[in-house]
């Protein structure tokens, strides 16, 4: 989030700088299952997204980003 003399100035997503909004397309297939019971269809991928995204920028090009969004600003904050 941006924030300027203490006001958030990303109030909205159309602001808002999100590595998710990045990501490629993504094609869903349902799978007819029925003998198992109803699973989710990847929420738990979802959770260490911002970690993997960050490993990859330090594997890249050295950089360890310890803040979102992932930005060059990012890696000078502590």
């Amino acid at each position: 989030m941006r924030f300027k003399n203490g006001e958030v100035l990303d109030t909205n997503f159309d602001t808002y700088s999100c590595a998710l909004l990045l990501v490629p397309r993504i094609e869903t297939v349902i799978l007819e299952s029925p003998d198992l019971p109803a699973q989710g269809g990847g929420e738990p991928a979802i959770v260490p997204m911002g970690a993997v995204l960050a490993n990859a920028v330090f594997d890249a090009v050295g950089a360890r980003v310890r803040h979102l969004p992932l930005t060059p600003r990012a890696s000078w904050r502590r």
